[in-house]
């Protein structure tokens, strides 16, 4: 059975990544990308479906977990009766092929220690043919995929299962390396753990070191940079959602999706992260990412897009993985890449205007782009869509997505305006006054006070809280406070806010109303009680729960999870903002211009 969610730790070579529950076991491996097949699955289903343990063989262990300071590299504290160990665990980032490599290493008198490797390609499905190359060292073939495993100690083959007991005594150091390679290539070579883990542990502790980020919650904002480094993949720029797929949005449910993909409605904040941290490489990527994906008719832009900008995500159900504590089915692929989400135009266009804020080396190919862009948004904006939320209901007038609508013209008007650029401007104009009036027409019900999810509905919807944030409507409007207040009253079940009045359910499908008084919404730059710093609304590739987390102390990023990855990035952005060091660039989303440092001297 896999471990709680909030208990697997992350480790990854920044183009793929491992899941590590606190008792030491593997439970999630995709080689030899994000999106590839997983040969470790037992998150979602059993033992049987593949895992790397390594771990005491006393069940009573005490066990102690941190990150290495400014690292990806993980360590988890065994304690037993007779001694104490650790294993580190850490992904090298790759040169030429892919590792995993744990070392155990004995602090305190011996402890014995049990080695289970069970290999299991395609999602848990095909047992591998494993021969033995030299002493200690064995080869995994099965199709197109080869895993290597080296050991420190000899093992056996047991039930389909590699297998071995030892003991690690104080001072020793045994490692334990995998290594991924296509089967049609011959073995790779040996190399040194130790060096391999002094390497890893500077190139992440340089890599941080290249930001500008201080202050009391600067900790927390490294490890969520961390984490959004991890999911960038090297080779393209992309940044993944998640490391994981299918799981579940409630434990049980069937609301369970593929998160292994690039949504473009994480570009803004993807750009703002990096950039407000000073990672400006990364965020130059993300933005050349971006170009290439959408690049082609602007009537066949999509979603989201592979880590590479593949379009054809194709979702399929895998019948053999029972699912994480059941939650069926287990999907691969996702399905929304087909939908209309119209918010995903203000998207890019928000994204690469606050690129050209960072002067991230703007093309006029890229302007060109946006253009067309805008010249099809023009022709849609009115029609209903799938949103943010990836409704497979049907489509309706959502909102939001005609508030972000209102952002690509607005970002597109700023943009000329700020770096002189050419452009049909009075036309813009004149839209972006045309859906700002018909979004305060039709998306605001007098009667409540408020605006709502989708036109003639009385729903509410967590994305209207960034309704000030993304420069609408200043936080003291009116409709914007009783906005607020209805969301307070409405959506906000123990210091969170739900995704949409539809989700304050029971099991029974009794409506809830509770909330904590004590713990409102709050708004930046408002009264006492009534501040919310933007930034931290978690509005998940799919339909998954918008998260606002209270104000008063932000939490640090859960490790597991759908949308950890997306918490985390969200986090970065609101951290950052009372974190910045004089003098530095100031990114935000309701930006009119540059800031009044530019990038260049903020080095």
């Amino acid at each position: 059975m896999p471990s709680r969610i909030e208990d697997y730790a992350l480790v990854g070579d920044c183009e793929t990544a491992a899941l590590i529950g606190r008792d030491g076991s593997v439970d999630w491996l995709c080689w030899p990308r994000f999106d590839s097949d997983a040969c470790f699955a037992a998150l979602l289903g059993s033992r049987d479906n593949g895992r790397w343990l390594l771990r005491p063989m006393q069940d009573a262990a005490r066990v102690s977990r941190r990150y290495r300071p400014g690292t990806l590299i993980l360590e988890t504290r065994f304690e037993t009766e007779e001694g104490a160990a650790s294993v580190i665990d850490f992904m090298p980032v790759r040169r030429d092929h892919s590792h995993l490599v744990r070392i155990v290493r004995g602090e305190r008198g011996r402890v014995a220690m049990r080695f289970e490797l069970v290999l299991r390609f395609d999602y848990g499905s095909i047992v591998p043919w494993v021969t033995r190359l030299e002493a200690r060292t064995l080869r995994a073939i099965a199709g197109p995929d080869m895993v290597l495993l080296r050991s420190a100690v000899d093992v056996r083959g047991e039930d389909f299962m590699t297998v071995a007991e030892f003991t690690v005594e104080s001072g020793e150091t045994l490692p334990f390396t995998l290594t991924y390679a296509p089967s049609h290539l011959p073995p790779p070579a040996a190399f040194d753990a130790a060096s391999a883990l002094e390497h890893t542990e500077t190139f992440w502790t340089e890599w941080c070191r290249k930001g500008r980020v201080t202050g009391p919650l600067s900790e927390i904002v490294n490890r969520s940079l961390i984490t959004l480094k991890a999911l960038t993949y090297a080779s393209t720029g992309g940044t993944v959602a998640a490391a994981t797929t299918s799981l579940p949005e409630h434990l049980g449910g069937e609301r369970n999706w593929d998160y292994r993909f690039c949504w473009l409605r994480d570009a803004t904040l993807t750009l703002l992260a990096f950039m407000n941290a000073g990672y400006y490489e990364e965020a130059e990527a993300w933005r050349e990412w971006l170009l290439r994906a959408v690049a082609g008719s602007p009537d066949q832009v999509q979603a989201m897009y592979g880590i590479g900008g593949e379009r054809r995500l194709m979702e399929w159900i895998v019948p053999w993985l029972p699912g994480y504590e059941g939650a069926k089915p287990v999907r691969i692929g996702n399905e929304a890449h087909t939908q209309l989400q119209l918010d995903v135009y203000g998207e890019v266009v928000d994204a690469l205007h606050h690129a050209r804020i960072g002067r991230l080396g703007a093309t006029r190919s890229g302007w060109e782009l946006q253009q067309a862009l805008l010249a099809h948004l023009e022709t849609i904006w009115r029609e209903p869509d799938q949103s943010i939320w990836e409704v497979r209901s049907g489509r309706q007038p959502f909102t939001y997505s005609k508030i972000m609508a209102w952002v690509a013209f607005d970002r597109a008007v700023k943009s000329a305006e700020c770096f002189q650029l050419e452009g049909p401007i009075d036309r813009w104009r004149a839209l972006r006054a045309q859906i700002h009036e018909d979004v305060c027409r039709n998306g605001f019900d007098r009667d409540i006070g408020s605006f709502v999810q989708s036109y003639g509905t009385r729903n509410l919807d967590a994305t209207l809280l960034l309704i000030p944030a993304l420069g609408f409507l200043p936080a003291e409007d009116p409709r914007v406070r009783g906005t607020i207040a209805a969301i307070e009253r409405t959506l906000l079940v123990d210091g969170l806010v739900l995704r949409g009045t539809a989700d304050v359910r029971t099991a029974g499908g009794a409506r809830q109303r509770r909330r904590t008084p004590e713990r409102g919404i709050r708004f930046a730059g408002t009264a006492p009680g009534r501040q919310f710093s933007p930034g931290v609304l978690a509005p998940g590739a799919g339909q998954q729960r918008a998260v606002l987390e209270p104000a008063a102390k932000p939490a640090p990023p859960r490790r597991g999870g759908a949308g950890a990855s997306r918490r985390s990035r969200r986090a970065v952005v609101k951290a950052l903002e009372p974190n910045r060091r004089r003098g530095s660039p100031r990114f935000s989303r309701a930006s009119s211009g540059p800031p009044s440092s530019a990038r260049a001297a903020s080095r």
